[in-house]
């Protein structure tokens, strides 16, 4: 009988308390990973790991809970980073003039510069907490400066340049606009197509809401399917959606994407939180996903707790996963806030518990984008994308108990100690390894302070700076 060959591996992580997130959701209180270039080539017990693998380097990871990359479904990668702490409406503005009046200037005045620094600091910034892919939200301006900036920081994303191909104006061409847009998806998608294999490409992000009319969702539908890509789009996120939907084409925004064929498994929907019971059974009968952002929904007073369907959505199986929109600091802090809120809604304490928040952030972010044959969990073959959270931290308590409960409810966002992204470690210790932080926030403070400048829009703090 001949011995088995030993597997060839760069790096052994032994020692950790590994989520595997696999089929069975095996969790190993002594586990070992062994990476081979960018894949897993094997996870299991310590001991049986090491006696399988020649390994290059070996780690011990004693202390850490090891865990997939997080994924965010959506994130304003620029816009957002570098304007964070202005101050943009008050109550008297509706949501409309907030939009109108301080969200688009504020990004529509930013320079290729300012974008692709923009998006540098919000990939620093998911790193840090533990997310490994994202989907951009399709506010991005200056594609190129943008992809260029984020080739350089290690992260997956897959990024759209705004797309709004609806003729607002009654002067212009509708035919003219629309057609401008759908040649922005083409040119887009043909220079940074997704092969399945590269960290970065485009996909057809719309704007979504009232911006597009039919022949630009079905452009993008198209390009989807012809390069096994994603639409991605907000909608209902409050009623204004159905109403304008209603008015215009008398059924609801669903209704109206599905009756022109658009919505299915190639399109992920953000927010949904104004849809009624005839459009969550459309999300079911099509397949098409969702991608919910906890933050701006239950913070900006969307009405969750009245009408919100996610719950359902979730028990009927459509494809759910978390965004932070830009809002919230790390993903996790997304599925702590959707948990709270909708167990507090619904006076259920059981409600999406630490299990579903952990696969909404891994396996069901995977699932949703096309992913899950080789992301969201710890298993042979997948791609080597991997937390490991340090639990020598008071949040974390004494022992490890249940690693899933305490990371789920317990562990900060800081705890994330080492980040790998398709076996290339991109976070030590908390801090990059791709960027010089210090230099990247100095500019941010620089940058930030003059995309403000040049809007002249006014400083509205809530209470007196001196």
């Amino acid at each position: 009988m001949t011995d088995t060959p030993l597997l060839d591996a760069d790096l052994l992580i032994t020692g950790a308390h590994i989520i595997t997130m696999n089929a069975a959701r095996e969790v190993y209180a002594d586990g070992a990973v062994a990476i081979a270039g960018k894949r897993i080539v094997a996870v299991g017990q310590s001991a049986d790991v090491a006696r399988r693998v020649k390994a290059s380097t070996t780690r011990d990871a004693r202390g850490f809970v090891m865990t997939p990359g997080f994924i965010d479904g959506h994130i304003h990668i620029t816009g957002d980073p570098l304007t964070r702490g202005f101050v943009r409406n008050t109550p008297d503005d509706s949501w409309g003039d907030n939009l109108s009046k301080w969200v688009i200037p504020l990004f529509k005045s930013q320079t290729p510069q300012d974008e692709a620094l923009s998006a540098q600091l919000a990939a620093l910034a998911m790193m840090r907490g533990g997310t490994t892919s994202f989907v951009e939200a399709g506010t991005v301006i200056h594609m190129e400066a943008v992809m260029e900036a984020l080739a350089d920081t290690g992260l997956r994303g897959r990024v759209g340049q705004w797309v709004e191909g609806r003729a607002w104006d009654p002067a212009a061409d509708p035919k003219l606009v629309a057609d401008r847009a759908i040649k922005l998806l083409e040119d887009e998608m043909e220079r940074w197509p997704e092969d399945g294999e590269s960290l970065l490409a485009a996909w057809p992000v719309l704007v979504g809401h009232s911006t597009n009319p039919d022949e630009v969702w079905i452009a993008a539908r198209d390009l989807a399917r012809q390069y096994g890509a994603k639409v991605s789009a907000h909608m209902s996120p409050r009623q204004s959606d159905p109403d304008w939907f209603m008015a215009r084409y008398g059924r609801r925004p669903l209704e109206h994407l599905s009756d022109i064929g658009v919505l299915g498994p190639e399109v992920c929907l953000t927010h949904l939180a104004a849809i009624d019971r005839s459009e969550l059974d459309l999300l079911v009968e099509t397949g098409a996903g969702a991608i919910h952002c906890a933050h701006a929904s239950f913070l900006g007073g969307m009405g969750l707790g009245r009408h919100g369907l996610h719950p359902e959505m979730l028990a009927r199986g459509v494809p759910l996963m978390l965004g932070t929109d830009g809002m919230a600091a790390d993903i996790l802090s997304s599925a702590r806030l959707m948990a709270a809120g909708y167990r507090d809604a619904r006076g259920d304490q059981y409600l999406i518990p630490a299990t579903t928040m952990l696969e909404m952030m891994t396996v069901h972010g995977a699932k949703t984008l096309g992913w899950d044959d080789r992301l969201g969990a710890l298993a042979e073959g997948y791609t080597a994308d991997l937390v490991l959270h340090d639990t020598r931290l008071p949040e974390w308590g004494g022992p490890v108990f249940d690693a899933v409960g305490q990371l789920a409810i317990c562990a900060p966002s800081s705890g994330v100690h080492s980040v790998w992204i398709e076996g290339r470690q991109v976070l030590e210790a908390g801090r990059n390894l791709m960027l010089d932080e210090d230099k990247l926030l100095a500019d941010a403070v620089q940058a930030g302070q003059a995309v403000v400048a040049r809007t002249g829009l006014p400083s509205r703090t809530p209470w007196p700076v001196l």
